[in-house]
């Protein structure tokens, strides 16, 4: 049917030379630069009256739904919100405590291997290192087609795992000048300190320069558009940041019947993934990795069979034409090393011994193992986090966690011996080599005093 192109292994490397990784490069798009800049200067100089200013331009535009007289939410209103959702919408209440949970389980897990020690590594020489949490975080949730309940979530729990002492929490306001309301019964849910009723830009800046009414922060987690990634990138150095995320990603590698009863159900499985992944928006790349053309031909059917009924049909349409991707190949070794280049936010193992596979692949968000082991687990309840690297960042770094609002502090102590002199000797040497009298003199007189 020609909707996703079809291409062999020994075609990769020509065919991802020449295209886009589908994420919007934000660095180069001169007139996004020029906006955010001089949104970030004036909330910086006039504070909240530019952060008002430009929130009242985007409702003009038709981008924001309302202008609120104030930005600060009482958290009585986030409570509010929580007792309606869980009287009218019981299920999904449950489902989100479910979520909720598994997320704290997992970051708590991580926590623990992040640890405070001292250990004296030649004698007199005491080093150690503690776990400090970030001091103040905000999360931001962008609103959008479909406000992202389970992005308050992944962003929320880790923060309060990892012991932030103060939690914002930003969203644009709805028409009635407050966060969606799901959004807000999370932001309850997974317990928060101050809520802003803030999208774009203009907050991001708020938070991270300080205004008025809206906190300065030490570090902000969470997606958003190009404005507030743009936003995000720029304030870096000012503010932590968790990552600069792109549209989002999938690359699905099977084999005859990727542990499933036949290669038609494997192909469905594929399919319904690869449609999940496109129905994010008309940039989302969905791509799969199959070892023939009877697979190629199955995935397609099924694709097309099912987005007959999708609801988000338009969309996912879209963006399978755009950059929907079927690559046949030859071998594992070559399957493993279009992976690793491809460095997806999200890598689906659905093969027959997945165990084989692992130790090659290398970059990767979050790997999904096994038919069973759907992304959409991921997305929403499994635990692991959903915030995940884009655009072959992947390559370098990994997705948002507990780590993101810990940092790790370093110390040194120490006695007299040899050791702390032929430290103090070589701490000289080189200081002198580089040129830095001040440096050497310091360390000479420690070991001239040093009885």
């Amino acid at each position: 049917m020609g909707l996703v192109k079809i291409i062999d292994g020994s075609e990769f490397k020509t065919y991802f030379a020449g295209v886009s990784s589908g994420t919007a490069n934000v660095a180069a798009d001169i007139a996004v630069n020029n906006i955010v800049n001089e949104i970030i200067a004036a909330v910086r100089s006039e504070g909240d009256a530019a952060v008002r200013r430009y929130a009242t331009q985007l409702f003009l535009a038709g981008f924001e739904k309302s202008v609120p007289e104030k930005f600060e939410v009482p958290l009585e209103l986030a409570k509010e919100a929580w007792e309606s959702l869980a009287a009218a919408e019981p299920e999904l209440a449950a489902a989100l405590i479910f979520a909720a949970d598994n997320l704290r389980r997992f970051a708590t897990l991580q926590k623990g291997q992040f640890r405070d020690f001292e250990e004296e590594i030649l004698p007199g020489l005491f080093t150690s290192q503690r776990i400090i949490p970030v001091e103040k975080a905000a999360i931001y949730v962008p609103g959008g087609r479909f406000p992202l309940i389970s992005s308050a979530l992944m962003g929320l729990i880790p923060a309060r795992v990892a012991g932030v002492r103060e939690l914002a929490f930003a969203s644009p306001p709805g028409t009635n000048g407050l966060p969606d309301r799901r959004i807000l019964a999370v932001a309850h849910l997974a317990g928060v300190d101050r809520i802003f009723a803030l999208g774009g830009a203009q907050a991001i800046a708020a938070l991270a320069l300080g205004t008025e009414t809206v906190p300065r922060v030490d570090l902000i987690a969470g997606p958003g558009n190009k404005y507030v990634v743009a936003a995000k990138r720029m304030l870096f150095g000012e503010v932590g940041i968790d990552l600069l995320p792109g549209p989002t990603d999938v690359l699905i590698i099977t084999d005859t019947k990727a542990g499933t009863a036949s290669a038609e159900e494997a192909a469905e499985l594929i399919a319904a993934d690869m449609l999940a992944q496109a129905e994010h928006d008309p940039d989302a790349r969905a791509r799969a990795l199959v070892p023939d053309r009877e697979m190629v031909m199955l995935v397609e059917r099924a694709l097309e069979k099912r987005l007959e009924r999708l609801p988000t049909a338009e969309t996912a349409h879209t963006s399978l034409e755009a950059g929907g991707l079927i690559i046949v190949y030859k071998s594992r070794d070559e399957a493993i090393s279009i992976a690793n280049e491809i460095a997806p936010e999200h890598l689906e193992l659905q093969v027959s011994s997945p165990d084989e596979w692992i130790p090659d692949l290398r970059n990767y968000g979050s790997l999904f193992i096994g038919a069973l082991a759907a992304e959409v687990l991921g997305d929403y309840s499994a635990g692991i986090n959903h915030t995940l690297p884009t655009s072959a960042s992947a390559r370098f770094t990994g997705g948002l966690s507990v780590r993101h609002f810990l940092k790790t502090a370093t110390t040194l102590r120490c006695s007299p011996g040899k050791d702390h002199a032929k430290a103090l000797d070589a701490a000289e040497t080189i200081a002198r080599a580089e040129g830095l009298a001040a440096h050497a003199e310091s360390a000479a007189l420690r070991r001239d005093s040093t009885p």
